[in-house]
């Protein structure tokens, strides 16, 4: 993979030791006939604190399923999966996630959806103070007394990763945050994330469809094999940022990620049909 080797105006981590190790990961669910599927096998991942990882697959590879487990939505069938070394037992406070759909509560406003995360560690006071200094950053500070129903689906994005943002979690797991949203909506939350990232470091594992997405955000790329997911490949991305998607090093780059999709992509239809579900 030809990837330049120059200097990104957001600094690298100098931290050696992994935030979050995924050791020989496995996970099986059974179907409505007595089945097993195999979504994940055997996958181990190290992810080191502050990185951007953002991991892509086929359909069906256990993206989701992989997130949901380090959310602590769901537990491994095998394996194990840790977070600054302490195994994962449940959902916490410091691993945010932000969905597709947004999450938000309908009932509450916008200031009150970010202070949610909140109320147990800070007062009422603290709390909207760091509400409305997120809603600012996220470019959102008028809009703190509206319903989620006067907001437009990139307006209810940035509440969403401002609410998740604002419990400061060390981790932030992101499930197709931006799948949903128009082309220029996506690219303006996509560069207000690597804003927000670039000043905060956090950790954060993305789950993306698009290998554009993938290489204009990550500093690594993880493409998963066809299910039973493992990982294919472990893509360093070494190009600056500012990213240019027009440029021949951006090219080069999606064009490596796709040629190694393409493959798990055929083996994905193959294992379609010989299921009986092909058109």
């Amino acid at each position: 993979m030809a990837i330049v080797e120059q200097v990104s105006q957001y600094p690298e981590t100098s931290i050696s030791e992994p935030a979050i190790t995924i050791n020989r990961v496995s996970k099986q669910f059974h179907d409505d006939e007595g089945g097993v599927i195999e979504a994940l096998r055997s996958t181990s991942i190290d992810i080191k604190e502050g990185e951007f990882v953002v991991v892509v697959g086929p359909s069906g590879c256990g993206k989701s399923t992989l997130l949901n487990m380090l959310g602590g939505f769901d537990s491994p069938s095998s394996g194990q999966i840790r977070v600054d070394g302490e195994p994962i037992n449940g959902p916490h406070i410091q691993r945010g996630m932000v969905f597709q759909d947004y999450a938000l509560f309908p009932w509450l406003t916008v200031i009150d959806n970010v202070m949610f995360g909140l109320r147990k560690t800070h007062s009422k006071a603290a709390a909207r103070e760091v509400a409305m200094k997120w809603l600012e950053l996220v470019g959102l500070g008028e809009f703190a007394q509206k319903h989620p129903l006067h907001l437009s689906g990139g307006m209810k994005q940035r509440v969403a990763i401002a609410r998740t943002f604002a419990t400061d979690p060390k981790v932030i797991l992101m499930d197709e945050p931006f799948g949903a949203l128009d082309a220029l909506t996506r690219r303006f939350l996509q560069q207000q994330l690597l804003k927000i990232w670039s000043e905060h470091r956090k950790t954060v594992v993305f789950i993306t469809h698009s290998v554009q997405e993938a290489v204009y955000l990550a500093n690594r790329v993880i493409i998963m094999t066809a299910r039973p997911g493992q990982v294919k490949l472990d893509a360093p991305i070494n190009l600056p940022h500012p990213r240019k998607v027009t440029s021949a090093e951006f090219r080069e780059t999606e064009t490596t990620i796709f040629e190694a999709l393409d493959e798990e992509m055929a083996k994905t239809f193959s294992l379609d049909s010989a299921d009986g579900f092909s058109d």
